[in-house]
């Protein structure tokens, strides 16, 4: 790496961004949230600051998330909220170049996503942009040895999407991408508690529900927990008490989609790497891996032990990070376009 470096690697996720400065490793974990002043168009939180404000803001603020199941859905503020972030992750001074971005993309994102990831991180002050695949990166992370022929499995559980991947050889030999996640299962607890609980809450006390009593597997204790939020009906205050048990039910759904893709990806993977992630096992990363229960829920569906990584929420980041090393090798563009021009070679 050249002196002064200032490459970074970013994990632009649905729920979160995390930004990793070569040498200094990962030195931004924030949520994707932006509040902005309407009337003036002033970005006036970004990150935590921002989440706080959600669903608490006056009507001249309004305080969203720019990307929704993996992809950007508001340009603007994507650019925006990438530009606060970089000014803090490296503080600019007299002279200092712009940096050049190692950014992380779902498996399965098409050319039209992974260009506008590209021309955003451009706008926002990058001087070149270079995508990987989140299960690539997931999977350097974790510190798994992907150089070699022998295969590994990785289930990247986020908060918009999961992805899951097949890895042999520094590469991807089989993969897809279900938008299902941390989200999924958020929205799941939302409509149960107004649809059956007739009490309205806001996403963050769904997520916070979810973290503190969710779980997909059976757990020794059925644990309980007050909700507050809206009557459905007289639209006044009201509070409930709901058991982990009748939780756990709602979440079994979106769970079983992702199991379903796992297998479907096992089903495509080739007898002898099938054969090493048996033996090896699967490793889950991302944030909603933290779920009680997911990994003995994934086991038990696909009869391959499945683990969660150490510090699953940073293994993405950290592998953007270790792509830095061979960043003079690596190709601009678009993941697909580069495919294209490999296999045409």
């Amino acid at each position: 790496m050249p002196l002064f470096s200032n490459d970074i690697g970013v994990d632009l996720g649905t729920s979160n961004v995390l930004i990793y400065v070569d040498g200094k490793g990962v030195v931004i974990r924030e949520p994707s949230v932006v509040a902005v002043d309407k009337n003036t168009g002033r970005v006036l939180q970004v990150g935590s600051a921002a989440r706080s404000m959600l669903g608490r803001t006056p009507g001249n603020v309004v305080a969203m998330r720019p990307l929704r199941d993996g992809v950007i859905s508001d340009h603007e503020m994507t650019v925006r909220m990438l530009q606060e972030l970089f000014r803090k992750a490296i503080p600019t001074r007299l002279f200092t170049p712009k940096p050049r971005v190692v950014i992380c993309v779902p498996s399965a994102v098409t050319e039209v996503e992974e260009r506008t990831v590209i021309n955003v991180a451009l706008e926002a002050g990058a001087r070149r942009v270079y995508l990987i695949e989140e299960p690539l990166a997931a999977a350097m992370g974790a510190g798994l040895d992907i150089k070699g022929p022998s295969g590994h499995m990785v289930v990247d559980i986020g908060g918009g999407t999961t992805d899951v991947a097949v890895l042999s050889m520094n590469g991807v030999a089989s993969s897809a991408s279900i938008r299902v996640a941390g989200n999924a299962f958020d929205e799941a607890i939302g409509r149960y508690m107004r649809g059956r609980r007739r009490l309205m809450i806001g996403k963050t006390t769904a997520e916070d529900i979810k973290i503190q009593i969710g779980s997909v597997f059976p757990m020794p204790e059925d644990v309980a927990l007050s909700v507050k939020g809206r009557d459905a009906q007289t639209g006044m205050a009201k509070e409930v008490t709901i058991q982990a048990s009748e939780i756990r039910e709602v979440l079994m759904r979106p769970a079983r989609q992702i199991a379903d893709q796992v297998i479907a990806v096992l089903e495509e993977a080739s007898a002898e790497l099938l054969g090493d992630i048996a033996a090896k096992g699967i490793l889950l990363t991302g944030g909603g891996s933290q779920m009680l229960g997911m990994d003995r829920f994934l086991t038990e569906h696909t009869g391959i032990r499945c683990t969660v990584a150490d510090d699953p929420d940073s293994c993405v980041a950290y592998g953007c990070g270790k792509s830095l090393r061979w960043i003079n090798h690596m190709k601009e563009g678009p993941i697909n376009i580069a495919r294209k021009r490999m296999m045409r070679e």
